[in-house]
């Protein structure tokens, strides 16, 4: 057996059994285009999360485009491309990055998720449950815009948070991909993250303007999670491969995202069995059947 894998195993099974029946939050980030920054805002709210005592599992859902190795400097053997294909389980394939966070590397140019055959589709979904109760957070970095295995995400996971900026093409894109979730007949609970704001000023006149347009044509509630102010350091963290929350902790970026993580830490857990990785294993099994 792997090393790493049975270290892993024993990691994360280590606490208290009675906290295995505690409730893992599922949630999505995603955006309607690309070029947001949300990958890197996926991977330093990560991050952010665990410098609050929490543990955390990052999953790169970008099958097409995989970067959160790349963004930590980190070569990654095994990928969900293994998991999806069989070749190893859930526990090979968990890596640990900075600060004792996991992650999951995407596989490049892996065939959608709804073409996987009823097998593979098993396996994935008896192994994703094997995580019930082992993680705070699940986090599922999905590729930009509403490809079908996106939709899957958006659809199974408890909470979605979509990635924007004030650009207008952003805030078009950011409604769009809602909108056209809401068409589908998905009762989807968003929140909001405005990322590469001038100011507080001006990422607050972005999120209204989302909201505003969301609640008067699509009856839709979209609050707002926190606003991230421009940073060079983020691009200079990023060409270093290293978060800027650890790079740069001092920087604006790291302080505002370390206050969204504060803000979601500190809000209500949903009830026990009303989610986790239960109930989006069952609403994955819902929309491939």
């Amino acid at each position: 057996m792997n090393d790493q894998a049975e270290a892993l195993r024993h990691l994360v099974r280590k606490h208290d059994r009675r906290e295995v029946e505690k409730t893992t939050r599922v949630v999505t980030i995603t955006s309607g285009k690309g070029g947001v920054g949300k990958s890197n805002f996926s991977l330093n709210f990560a991050l952010a999360l665990r410098q609050f005592g929490k543990k955390v599992l990052l999953f790169d859902a970008d099958i097409g485009m995989a970067n959160i190795d790349v963004l930590m400097g980190i070569s990654s053997p095994s990928s969900l491309y293994h998991l999806l294909k069989q070749q190893k389980t859930i526990w090979d394939i968990i890596q640990e990055g900075p600060t004792g966070i996991h992650f999951i590397a995407g596989g490049s140019g892996f065939i959608d998720l709804l073409e996987l055959s009823p097998e593979e589709l098993a396996y994935f979904s008896d192994q994703i449950g094997k995580l019930h109760g082992e993680y705070d957070y699940i986090l599922f970095d999905t590729g930009a815009g509403l490809s079908k295995e996106t939709v899957q995400f958006i659809t199974a996971a408890e909470l979605t948070i979509v990635v924007t900026t004030p650009e207008p093409t952003s805030i078009t894109d950011a409604y769009a991909l809602i909108k056209m979730v809401k068409a589908m007949d998905h009762d989807v609970p968003f929140k909001l993250v405005v990322n590469r704001a001038e100011n507080q000023k001006e990422g607050k006149a972005t999120a209204d303007k989302i909201a505003l347009v969301a609640e008067r044509f699509l009856q839709t509630s979209l609050p707002l999670l926190g606003i991230i102010l421009d940073d060079s350091n983020v691009s200079r963290a990023v060409k270093r491969q290293s978060p800027f929350l650890l790079s740069y902790p001092g920087t604006a970026a790291s302080r505002d995202v370390a206050a969204i993580a504060r803000q979601f830490c500190n809000e209500p857990a949903p009830v026990a069995g009303a989610s986790g990785v239960k109930g989006f294993l069952h609403k994955m099994f819902r929309l491939t059947k």
